[in-house]
C-alpha cells in the first residue's frame, strides 16, 4: 500500500508526462482528416483560438482538482463535494472503457511499425492488408499483448521510474521525428499545394461545423474529462505553478497536432494528385491510405518505419496514462498496493480487448445498436460520457464549489492572471461549449450529422 503520495520530480517531468497523455493518436489520424475537411488553415486559425481559452480552462481546472485533493477523481470529486462525489465514479468509467480498445489499436499500431522496420512496406499497402489482418484471431492477439504488457511494466514501476522516465525518453524523441518527418515531406515535389491548403486560411470554408470539429478535437486531444489530467495533477508538486504547466502542455499537444497534419495533408495530397478527399479519418487514414502513400514515396520504407514508430511513442504514452487513472482510483478506494491494482487492471484489459479484437474476426455478427464493439465501446465513452463529465465539472465548479475553489489553488504559487476570465469561462462558456460536443458526438454517432 502507498503511504504517501508520489509527486513528479519536477515541473518538465509533469509536463512531458501530461502532453504525453494529451498526444495520442486523435491528433495523429483525426486532427489532419479534420483539417484537411474544413478549409485547412481556418480549422487551424478556429482551433488555435479555442485551445488558448476553452482548452486552458478545462485543463487548469483538472490539474488543480487533482493537486487540491492528492486524489485520482474517483475519491477526488467527493472530497470537493460529498454531494458531487458520484461524478467521480462517473469519469473513472471513461478510462475503463477506452483502456481496453485503446490498447488493441496500440496494438495494431506495434504490427505496422514491425511491418516497416522489417521493410515490408509494399505488404502493407496492398488492398485488403488491413482489413484481413484485424479479421484473423491470433496475430491481432499477439501484438495486443506486446502492447498492454508493455503500458503495463511502465505502470508498475510506478510514477516517477515508470511515468515520468518514458515521459522524459519518448516526448523529445517524438517531436524530434515528428519534425524531421514534417520538413521531409513538405520538401516532395507537389507537396507545395498540400502545405498552401493546410496552412492558408480560407473564410469561405468557416461555419458552424468548423466550430464544432474544432471543439471536439481539442476536446479529445487534450485528454480532457478521462480523469488523467486530475490523475496526473495529483501528482504535481505544490511548489509549481499549475498557470505556466498548463501553458505548457497545451503548446506542446497544439504543436505535435499542427505538425501531425503538416507531415500528413502535404503527403496525402502528392499521392492523390490534390484531392483532399483521400485523406480518410481514423483507421483508414492510419493503416489504409499511409502505407500507401509511404509505397510511393522515395525512401518510403524508412519514412514508414520513423513514421509508425513515432504513432507507437504517441500510443503508448497514451496508453500510460489511461491506464494509471484506473490503477491511481483502485490504490485510493481500496487501498491496493500499485502491483495488485496494476494487475487487476491489466487482465481487465486483457479480458475486454480480446472480446473487441473477436469483434472483427469471429464475432463480427456482432453489433450493438448498429456499432461493433470496439467502436460501441468509443461511442458510449468518447462520444457521451466524456463531454457530459466535462459539462458537469464545469457546473460543478461555476456553481457548487465555486470557482475560488480553483483559483485558490491556481494561486498558491503566484497571481492566476488569468481569474475573471477563467470565472466567466468555466461559469457560463466552457458548460455551453460542452453541451454542443455532446449534441454533435451523438448526432455523428448515429449518422445524422456528418463532422
Amino acid at each position: 500500500m502507498e503511504d504517501t503520495r508520489s509527486t513528479f520530480k519536477g515541473k518538465i517531468g509533469f509536463v512531458l508526462a501530461a502532453a504525453g497523455s494529451a498526444v495520442g493518436l486523435g491528433n495523429l489520424w483525426r486532427f489532419p482528416y479534420l483539417a484537411a475537411k474544413y478549409g485547412g488553415g481556418i480549422f487551424l486559425l478556429v482551433y488555435l483560438l479555442l485551445a488558448v481559452t476553452f482548452g486552458f480552462v478545462l485543463m487548469v481546472t483538472e490539474i488543480a482538482i487533482g493537486r487540491k485533493t492528492q486524489l485520482s477523481p474517483l475519491k477526488a470529486f467527493g472530497v470537493l463535494s460529498k454531494k458531487w462525489g458520484w461524478l467521480g465514479k462517473l469519469a473513472t468509467i471513461v478510462p475503463v472503457l477506452i483502456f481496453p480498445y485503446y490498447c488493441l489499436i496500440g496494438g495494431w499500431v506495434t504490427k505496422y511499425a514491425a511491418v516497416m522496420i522489417t521493410g515490408q512496406v509494399g505488404e502493407a499497402a496492398k488492398d485488403g492488408y488491413f482489413t484481413d489482418y484485424i479479421s484473423t484471431t491470433a496475430p491481432p492477439l499477439f501484438w495486443f499483448m506486446i502492447f498492454i504488457v508493455a503500458t503495463t511494466l511502465v505502470i508498475i514501476s510506478g510514477v516517477n521510474k515508470g511515468i515520468e522516465k518514458l515521459s522524459r525518453i519518448l516526448m523529445p524523441a517524438l517531436l524530434v521525428l515528428t519534425v524531421a518527418l514534417s520538413i521531409y515531406v513538405i520538401t516532395r515535389p507537389g507537396a507545395g499545394e498540400g502545405v498552401k491548403y493546410y496552412l492558408l486560411p480560407d473564410f469561405s470554408s468557416l461555419s458552424v461545423k468548423t466550430f464544432l470539429a474544432a471543439l471536439g478535437q481539442l476536446f479529445y486531444s487534450m485528454s480532457l474529462a478521462m480523469g488523467i489530467m486530475i490523475t496526473y495533477g495529483s501528482y504535481f508538486s505544490k511548489d509549481e505553478h499549475i498557470e505556466a504547466a498548463a501553458r505548457q502542455i497545451e503548446v506542446f499537444d497544439t504543436a505535435i497536432a499542427l505538425l501531425a497534419g503538416l507531415m500528413i495533408v502535404p503527403a496525402v495530397f502528392v499521392f492523390s494528385g490534390g484531392d483532399k478527399n483521400a485523406l480518410n479519418q481514423g483507421a483508414g487514414l492510419m493503416f489504409i491510405t499511409l502505407p500507401k502513400v509511404f509505397n510511393d514515396m522515395p525512401a518510403g520504407n524508412v519514412i514508414g518505419a520513423l513514421f509508425f514508430l513515432l504513432v507507437l511513442f504517441a500510443a503508448i504514452t497514451s496508453s500510460v496514462s489511461i491506464m494509471e487513472a484506473i490503477v491511481s482510483g483502485l490504490i485510493d478506494e481500496f487501498k491496493l498496493s500499485r502491483g495488485k491494482a496494476t494487475a487487476l487492471v491489466a487482465i481487465f484489459g486483457i479480458a475486454v480487448g480480446i472480446v473487441c479484437s473477436f469483434g472483427f474476426g469471429i464475432w463480427d455478427r456482432v453489433q450493438i445498436i448498429g456499432f461493433s464493439i470496439l467502436d460501441f465501446l468509443d461511442f458510449i465513452s468518447n462520444s457521451i460520457l466524456l463531454p457530459l463529465v466535462g459539462m458537469l465539472t464545469c457546473v460543478m465548479v461555476g456553481f457548487f464549489i465555486k470557482p475560488d475553489a480553483i483559483i485558490s489553488e491556481v494561486e498558491l504559487n503566484g497571481e492566476f492572471k488569468m481569474k475573471k476570465f477563467y470565472t466567466a469561462m468555466v461559469k457560463w462558456v466552457a458548460p455551453v461549449f460542452i453541451f454542443a460536443i455532446l449534441v454533435s458526438s451523438v448526432l455523428q454517432g448515429f449518422g445524422i450529422l456528418n463532422i
